[in-house]
């Protein structure tokens, strides 16, 4: 079985049929992914899974990763953390930094006849086009709803000489001389993350951890980012353990285009103060089917973001059917409605309440899951992410063979 033909049982064959149709008019056309790293993240999650489905398409796309070295990254991640509103000083020297990375960068580089550019590390790469003709997408995967002034001065000049800029939430679209799209992310319900799991497959994950599965257990799993929040939830988790009996489980790795991950984890550790409830698990990039069996042998799922672009593990959690509380920010309310198919947060306090109350009523967090699941179903799966995509490539390519549908 082809691996498009597998979803059909979950979306349809009429959705299939549709994306090789949009398919079949991009033949001939190249289609090159940029971005900062192939493991660790959402954005690499994406395109690993992403792929391999355009080439089944028969569409001719690829994916490179740029180079950098430990100080490009150090300037990224300022910048990163500067675009979500963190406050932030990045100097003449460090853009020049970025500068140089970049040139060396298209000087190693064959552009393709459209060139998606993922989040801020490549986005200057557009200054180094040679063919006219092609046609340019920036990517912003980010909460970019309240970006640091000079920061997005910086970035807006190379966006200024892009065809199409894409966002995953009205909310972070700017004034731009250029169209601007909205897409959110994906998940793929056939990935070792998202695929059902036998029960015993489950109880040996939990067993290796040592977690006690007839306690009720809250975990989040995600970068160890200080815009993940680790060291709120787990502040939250004490707040809770007050009024019920619960275990909780902070599981994730880092992205290698970010140096701030193991200083986070040793923080998250050292606050954690050696609580035999609380297990601060590093996982390795292949542990795909680890994050799916905590997920699913968990109790509550948590996403206390602070700023987030979308949150691919608040989908991952609701595909799953379990309650799910996550902070009420970026692209996060675009998968939750309060109290129908989730619960939004603002707080530690307030996360901590409905931690509380979601144990304590398990017939409503079971409904809360069950709509949430639904919803993921309809508007968050991979063949709708395609056919999003499909659809931007076909409205930027300048070809009157083509008949638009």
């Amino acid at each position: 079985m082809n691996q498009l033909e597998a979803y059909i049982p979950i979306v349809g064959s009429s959705t299939i049929d549709e994306l090789s149709l949009l398919a079949e008019r991009l033949r001939g056309v190249s289609i090159q992914n940029i971005n900062s790293t192939a493991v660790g993240g959402g954005v690499a999650e994406i395109l690993t899974r992403m792929i391999p489905l355009l080439k089944e398409l028969g569409v001719d796309a690829r994916w490179d990763v740029i180079k950098g070295n430990e100080k490009f990254f150090e300037v990224t991640k300022k910048m990163h953390n500067a675009l979500h509103g963190v406050e932030a000083t990045i100097t003449d020297a460090e853009y020049e930094v970025f500068n140089e990375v970049t040139r060396s960068n298209a000087a190693e580089m064959q552009f393709g006849d459209i060139v998606f550019v993922h989040d801020p590390q490549p986005i200057g790469l557009i200054e180094y086009r040679t063919d006219l003709s092609s046609r340019w997408i920036w990517r912003c995967h980010i909460d970019f709803s309240r970006p640091d002034p000079a920061v997005w001065r910086f970035l807006e000049r190379f966006l200024h000489s892009y065809d199409s800029a894409v966002f995953s939430a009205p909310a972070f679209a700017r004034q731009l001389p250029i169209p601007q799209v909205l897409i959110a992310p994906s998940i793929d319900p056939l990935s070792d993350k998202n695929r059902d799991l036998p029960d015993d497959v489950v109880d040996e994950v939990f067993e290796r951890f040592r977690i006690d599965r007839s306690r009720p257990i809250v975990t989040q799993i995600s970068r160890f980012d200080y815009l993940k929040d680790p060291i709120g939830v787990i502040k939250a988790y004490r707040l809770a353990k007050k009024r019920v009996d619960i275990q909780l489980v902070l599981a994730g790795g880092g992205a290698t285009d970010d140096p701030e991950g193991p200083v986070l984890m040793r923080q998250v550790q050292e606050e954690a103060d050696k609580d035999p409830d609380v297990f601060v698990l590093f996982l390795p990039p292949a542990s795909d089917l680890e994050i799916n069996a905590l997920q699913r042998g968990s109790t509550v799922i948590l996403q206390k973001s602070l700023r987030e672009g979308f949150g691919l593990t608040v989908a991952e959690a609701l595909w799953k059917g379990k309650p799910t509380i996550a902070g009420a920010v970026g692209g996060i309310p675009l998968q939750i409605t309060h109290k129908y198919s989730g619960i939004l947060t603002t707080s530690i306090e307030g996360t901590a309440h409905w931690i509380k109350q979601l144990i304590q009523e398990p017939r409503y967090a079971e409904g809360l899951g069950r709509n949430g699941r639904e919803h993921i179903k309809h508007n968050f799966l991979i063949t709708r992410h395609l056919k999003d995509y499909l659809l931007t490539f076909l409205s930027l390519t300048r070809r009157e063979d083509i008949v638009y549908l």
